[in-house]
């Protein structure tokens, strides 16, 4: 597995890099499809002092994105956090692919798609570029849980166009489907 480690408002401690790089390579015990990971520690000044160091993890298993993000107020127990958040959504994520029966979507042919800047009061402050890969609605849902976020923009496998799911405040999802004049 190919890892990055990036720290941000901070000097990582050697001792903490071995721990980490260490439990991360035991992640492929039970996801043996990673090929590449990114970990990353930061420090935040926060009111709270049991949120101030921040660790996120980030894996790429065949194209399939899992994150998780802890916080604490130290930076190892923040890691163990974020690593046993990061273990249950490898558990959940394998099994959706059990339950399913789905294995490896035939569909994964990716193409990158860059963000467009567009005019706004606010001014752009990360710009994100990504491979998509055509995935129906459910593999959609199922990978904008393991990420973590709100939204997901994606490329349907049956119509091959783009579409944007997203999670409503009642708990249920709601789909754009743009269509092209």
């Amino acid at each position: 597995m190919e890892l990055q480690v990036m720290t941000r408002n901070l000097d990582l401690p050697e001792n903490i890099r071995e721990y980490a790089v260490k439990r991360m390579e035991k992640l492929k015990r039970y996801l043996p499809t990673i090929n590449e990971g990114k970990l990353e520690f930061f420090y935040e000044n926060t009111r709270a002092p049991k949120q101030r160091f921040v660790v996120q993890i980030t894996i790429d298993s065949n194209g399939t994105l899992i994150r998780a993000q802890g916080r604490d107020k130290d930076i190892r127990s923040a890691f163990d956090d974020t690593m046993d958040a990061l273990a249950s959504r490898i558990e959940r994520y394998k099994g959706k692919l059990y339950d399913k029966g789905r294995g490896i979507s035939l569909a994964r042919q990716g193409t990158a798609i860059q963000g467009e800047e567009t005019e706004r009061r606010g001014e752009v402050v990360k710009n994100k570029h990504f491979v998509i890969k055509p995935m129906s609605e459910d593999e959609a849902i199922s990978q904008m849980d393991l990420l973590g976020h709100k939204f997901f923009l994606y490329l349907d496998a049956d119509t091959n166009n783009l579409n944007l799911l997203y999670q409503r405040d009642d708990g249920n999802y709601g789909l754009i489907e743009p269509q092209i004049n």
